[in-house]
């Protein structure tokens, strides 16, 4: 994979001084004076490793939303289990699934020796799902930045508030509401899952018990994934089944076939109020890429933690 991130950098970072932000809290050139090559420093190591691992696109990706779904973006996801609490690492939605946590703390290292102790773990996770979705053929957005990170993690919240591959759409969009996004953010930020893959455990229902999906594409899956619990278990298959490591509308064209790989996904295009939206999608990849990247801009301004509140971390598994 071709390396392009000097000049993707300086672009962006040139973007970010001009266009600033609206937000009241977070800026787009919050450390363009004290994290100058902040842009270029996350992207490198991102680009480094999807080129050993296309899959670490995808799980970047996952970890800001799940980091986002629980307490807002304040990188309590990134946090260990301490004596004083429990954590998110092994609540039911990130168990044995989160990852890309050892690329996390190699950006976060190679940020503190350009600026150390300027950029908060919470501003590098945002930053790296951005870059992951360009590298993989998707949009690019002008990020905002100022989070600080929280001093605590919540197994409990993080059992809450995450949605479940089980959920269905109305489920899905009360959530998304709940959070200040609309149901259009919802279908746009699940067309994240054209890239990246899931365990047997969470699409198992989908492709024995469910009646809405392609028999034969049902079929294919069942011979990774036995219907026994337990049996398999953590099996993947492609989210994507067309494009899987390729950041596109593929998953829309998806989900109007009737090979959504989980529940939830499928929930979107089944008769109900986002049919339409999906249709938009799979013919118009511009319109979903634009929203797509708007849904993102609206996901990273979730209950940010700033100013005096939170703190810049050393290490972005364990509080100061």
């Amino acid at each position: 994979m071709a390396s392009f991130c000097s000049s993707f950098t300086t672009t962006l970072a040139l973007l970010a001084i001009v266009l600033g932000s609206s937000n009241a809290s977070l800026y787009t050139n919050f450390y363009s004076s004290s994290c100058p090559k902040l842009f270029d420093t996350v992207k490198c190591t991102v680009e480094s490793a999807i080129s050993k691992e296309t899959r670490m696109g995808a799980s970047l990706l996952r970890l800001f939303f799940h980091d986002c779904f629980v307490n807002g973006c304040d990188g309590s996801i990134l946090l260990d289990d301490t004596s004083s609490f429990t954590g998110e690492k092994n609540a039911g939605p990130n168990k044995n699934s989160a990852r890309g946590f050892e690329v996390v703390d190699k950006i976060k290292s190679a940020v503190e020796k350009v600026c150390p102790g300027v950029v908060s773990c919470t501003d590098i996770l945002a930053i790296a799902a951005r870059d992951s979705v360009a590298i993989l053929g998707g949009p690019s957005w002008d990020v905002k930045l100022g989070r600080r990170d929280a001093r605590t993690a919540s197994q409990s919240a993080a059992n809450i508030g995450i949605p479940r591959p089980t959920s269905n759409l109305s489920q899905l969009i009360s959530r998304f509401n709940a959070l200040g996004l609309s149901t259009k953010d919802l279908v746009a930020l699940s067309g994240g899952h054209t890239i990246g893959q899931a365990r047997c455990t969470t699409f198992r229902d989908h492709i024995y018990n469910d009646s809405n999906i392609d028999s034969s594409f049902a079929h294919i899956r069942q011979s990774r994934c036995p219907r026994t619990s337990g049996s398999g278990d953590n099996n993947l298959a492609p989210l994507d089944l067309a494009t899987p490591t390729f950041f596109d509308n593929h998953y829309f064209k998806n989900l109007i076939q009737k090979k959504g790989l989980i529940h939830s996904d499928q929930q979107l295009f089944n008769g109900g109020s986002t049919d339409s939206i999906v249709r938009t999608y799979s013919t118009n990849p511009k319109s979903f890429f634009a929203d797509f990247s708007e849904a993102m801009i609206k996901m990273g301004d979730i209950s940010p933690l700033t100013g005096s509140k939170g703190e810049i971390r050393k290490n972005c598994r364990r509080v100061n």
